[in-house]
């Protein structure tokens, strides 16, 4: 779990295979904040995109009962898109530790 510096903000770390597993059961909505040029050329399947440069939490699609969680290249900017949306009044404090890199090297699929 990550703080904030100097806030009450709190991320929480899943793991890819929490994520993966969230997504098979439906109960997860993968939010990709890389940029346009990252994700065209290597995305996670089924994730949304919602580019960090231009990033609104009001714009992430939040079925109920959902849990959204952001990633990214390597877990930093998915963190920092974390603390975003709780500043935006979300409760979205769940980010996957290690981003795409810690995807593939669990041995999970991308999209190219």
């Amino acid at each position: 779990m990550a703080d904030q510096p100097g806030g009450t903000l709190k991320v929480r770390d899943l793991t890819p295979e929490e994520v993966a597993r969230g997504l098979e059961e439906g109960r997860v909505v993968l939010v990709d904040v890389r940029e346009p040029n990252e994700t065209e050329v290597e995305r996670f399947p089924g994730a949304v995109l919602v580019p960090l440069s231009a990033f609104d939490a009001a714009t992430i699609p939040a079925p109920p009962g959902s849990e959204i969680v952001f990633a990214c290249r390597s877990g930093r900017r998915s963190a920092t898109a974390s603390f975003a949306a709780q500043e935006q009044g979300f409760a979205y404090d769940a980010h996957m530790a290690g981003g795409l890199l810690a995807w593939k090297a669990a041995g999970l699929p991308t999209e190219t």
